[in-house]
């Protein structure tokens, strides 16, 4: 783990995998009709690849094509500031062996819509990485110092 100022923490591929598997739901990022999408859902981590059940639709598509996709997770505490953010990227790829479907079929992975989810994505995690905001800028939020990221909004008239 290397600290920048004690501001933001780079994390290491295992620390990352660890976060990765303590979050019940992260984002998909695939390309869709040529540009960039993103999805909420739920998943598990199993062998360093992100599952994910579905129904075939557009994230199962890109699966089919074997598309690059991308996938994060992250946490956040509003009260102290701190928080941290993982991403992963891997090709894609639909399930079809009906060994391994049973397999993922009993990890602990319930889809949140009604209907049939009998698809599996594999998202094998060939990059890593990720970082974490700290306890200085927690402390100053603390101390009333607050960061921000754009100027203030002035008032309509007002220069």
């Amino acid at each position: 783990m290397n600290s920048v100022e004690n501001e933001f923490e780079t994390l290491d591929d295992a620390e990352c995998m660890a976060l990765m598997g303590s979050m019940p739901v992260g984002r998909i990022v695939f390309t869709e009709h040529a540009l960039p999408a993103v999805r909420l859902v739920n998943f598990v981590l199993h062998q360093d690849s992100v599952v994910i059940r579905t129904a075939p639709g557009s994230k199962f598509d890109a699966a089919l094509r074997g598309a690059v996709v991308a996938f994060e997770t992250d946490d956040y505490d509003a009260e102290t500031g701190a928080g941290w953010s993982v991403s992963a990227v891997g090709e894609a790829q639909a399930v079809h062996d009906p060994a391994e479907v049973a397999r993922l079929a009993a990890l602990p992975l319930c889809p949140w819509v009604p209907g049939r989810h009998e698809q599996f994505i594999r998202i094998p995690c060939e990059r890593i990485s990720g970082r974490r905001i700290g306890s200085r800028t927690a402390a100053r939020r603390r101390a009333g110092h607050h960061h921000r990221s754009r100027p203030p909004q002035r008032a309509a008239g007002h220069t």
